[in-house]
């Protein structure tokens, strides 16, 4: 029989001090993380922005606006309670993840794509897919060209520091034809240099194309071919090490998803404030377990939910004017691919 100073008092010792240690990793502060102490300490959300209209743009006053930017805002809601607590920055694609890597943000919300090299070699983390593109050709139309293959011998300006380089030319060797590239850094260039013909077309993600077709002197007189030359997932991008940043950041995303396929809209949250579904009470905070749960305010999906909508309400407020069509942005139960996970 083992007395209490033996091999089993031991055990209950190790036992104990795990079950503090559990608990304290269970508390809301626990969870922090370098990023997201940095960012408390500052008191605001850094985030890197590009300049493309409908996604993120300062409108006439200054103020920047745009589908990316409704979601630096609902960070900035997530973690303080206050849209206003997020500064954006305009970073060039050849800046953005330099800088990230450097702090100089706390996340990137300028279209990032995903993929292996950045994950593995630089060390990003990434957030849901909020936006599901692929990379396309903008071409003046008296060209005649109809699609891709047609743009044999083209001159095809390139934006460096993006994944287009490498897409438009795995495209070209694998279809055997050839094409000149010219690489621009300047995002005001890569317009001029279509519209004064020193490029035959130039080629993006075709989010970007849609935007920079809008800026041309004469739109109409331009086309974005049909195919897209690559996948391009586009989501928010943060510097590993803080995993309590990274959920946070997943779950705001996955809040506006999930509203849309609960029918939540700004318009009609505070009517479900009154639902008999334990689901929605939980995810509206009308049962708090679910934020105590988490360590953010019991009402942070409500709070954004009310100030910046649901994700079809900010897809139509920015991209619907642009002629954008949902298409794999839809939700799951329309045939589309966004999907959250549960809220539970």
């Amino acid at each position: 029989m083992e007395t209490a100073t033996g091999p089993s008092a031991r055990w209950r010792k190790v036992l104990a001090a795990t079950l503090v240690l559990v608990t304290g990793l269970l508390s809301g502060t626990a969870f922090a993380g370098p990023t997201l102490d940095k960012i408390k300490e500052r008191g605001n959300i850094k985030v890197g922005v590009g300049t493309t209209p409908g996604f993120f743009s300062p409108d006439s006053n200054g103020r920047w606006q745009g589908f990316f930017i409704d979601y630096g805002r609902a960070l900035a809601i997530a973690v303080f309670g206050d849209q206003e607590k997020v500064e954006f920055t305009n970073s060039s694609p050849q800046q953005r993840l330099p800088a990230l890597q450097a702090g100089e943000f706390d996340v990137l919300l300028s279209g990032v794509t995903v993929t292996i090299t950045r994950a593995f070699q630089l060390g990003f983390h990434f957030g849901p897919t909020i936006f599901y593109d692929g990379q396309g050709i903008l071409v003046r139309k008296d060209l005649g060209v109809t699609k891709a293959a047609e743009l044999d011998g083209a001159t095809i300006g390139v934006q460096s520091g993006t994944t287009g380089e490498l897409n438009i030319a795995d495209f070209f060797r694998k279809t055997g034809k050839k094409f000149t590239p010219v690489t621009i850094e300047d995002t005001g260039e890569f317009i001029n240099a279509l519209e004064s013909g020193r490029v035959d077309a130039i080629t993006q993600d075709s989010s970007d194309l849609v935007g920079k077709r809008t800026q041309l002197k004469a739109p109409d007189d331009y086309v974005v071919l049909p195919e897209r030359l690559s996948k391009e997932p586009l989501a928010p991008a943060i510097a590993g090490g803080d995993d309590r940043w990274l959920e946070i950041v997943n779950w705001t995303v996955n809040a506006t998803i999930q509203a849309e396929e609960w029918g939540i809209t700004s318009a009609n949250v505070d009517e479900f404030l009154k639902s008999e579904d334990p689901a929605v009470q939980r995810f509206l905070g009308v049962d708090p377990s679910l934020g105590q749960a988490i360590g953010l305010d019991p009402k942070w999906a409500y709070n954004i939910i009310k100030t910046v909508g649901n994700y079809g309400e900010i897809f139509d407020r920015h991209l619907k004017p642009l002629g954008w069509e949902r298409g794999y942005n839809r939700l799951w139960t329309d045939g589309g691919l966004l999907y959250s996970p549960p809220f539970r």
